[in-house]
């Protein structure tokens, strides 16, 4: 591919992984942005969506396309519903987000520079565009891998239950 050639998704392409539960399909991977930055369709079913989790070097934004999340940080909950745009800076600001809904949410996320993209990759299993595959419970086994993938990628991992000790006095 040349570096200036323009670049095309169509609609149910692109690489499609089960991550948690929902579907994240890759539209533009690092790969393809010589690492500049990768955009990832996420399908986040009910009560789907990552735990605590910072990234230092990674500026992650969203764009809620259909559906509703809440966002936590240190700072603030945030319900993100359809049009919302949210972005977590570089630094590492601890965070995560939940479909409390009842309804399937779809995010569009924007990361700078890629490599999310490799990492989920990494933990996901490929599927057909469209499937949604339920959640297991994490093992410890399953926990143990994902923190070794995550902290390659830059990624720390947080306790599920770390925002509501973080409200305590």
């Amino acid at each position: 591919m040349r570096p200036d050639s323009v670049i095309t998704t169509d609609p149910g392409a692109g690489e499609a992984l089960s991550v948690a539960g929902g579907e994240y399909r890759i539209l533009l991977s690092g790969v393809q942005t010589r690492g500049s930055c990768a955009i990832i369709e996420m399908v986040v079913p009910p009560h789907g969506g990552p735990g605590p989790h910072a990234h230092k070097e990674i500026q992650e934004s969203f764009y809620v396309l259909e559906g509703e999340v809440v966002i936590r940080s240190e700072t603030q909950t945030y319900t993100a519903r359809k049009g919302a745009f949210v972005n977590i800076p570089f630094g590492g600001a601890v965070h995560n987000f939940k479909n409390e809904s009842g309804a399937m949410a779809r995010l569009l996320c924007i990361v700078t520079p890629a490599g999310m993209d490799d990492m989920f990759r990494e933990i996901g299993k490929p599927v057909t565009a469209g499937t949604v595959v339920p959640a297991s419970a994490p093992t410890a086994e399953g926990i143990a891998k994902m923190k070794d993938i995550g902290e390659r990628y830059g990624m720390e991992l947080f306790p599920p239950d770390y925002f509501s000790k973080q409200a305590r006095p």
